[in-house]
């Protein structure tokens, strides 16, 4: 069996310690946020490709009902063009809701095939 030494390296020590200069943090900051906006490919988020239309719509139509709530209750606590803005989102919000929300009595089926046993009804 090998035994392991370990050898310590010591680094030279430096007569001033590192510091940033104040008028270049601007100029590192821009840099640091032109980076992040020209990378805006980067996906953080992401939905499992295995996970049915019905979940998803579920999933969907929760998050805007807690969207609607937020924006409401958020909009009654501005005045003046701020809580107009605020229910305008509001009603975009609903709005979209109602778009995601499955109708009662409509089965979802992401291949748009009829349910086995009743004949296609055309109008």
């Amino acid at each position: 069996m090998k035994k392991i030494t370990l050898k310590l390296v010591k680094k030279p020590a430096t007569s001033e310690p590192e510091t940033l200069d104040p008028t270049q943090l601007p100029q590192a900051t821009e840099r640091a946020v032109s980076a992040r906006r020209r990378n805006l490919n980067r996906n953080i988020f992401s939905v499992r490709p295995d996970v049915d239309t019905t979940t998803l719509l579920a999933h969907a139509s929760e998050t805007l009902a807690s969207l609607n709530v937020m924006t409401l209750d958020f909009a009654n606590q501005l005045e003046g063009s701020q809580h107009n803005v605020a229910l305008a989102l509001h009603q975009l919000t609903v709005l979209t809701e109602l778009l995601v929300k499955p109708r009662r009595g409509i089965s979802l089926d992401p291949n748009g095939s009829v349910a086995v046993g009743k004949p296609p009804v055309f109008h």
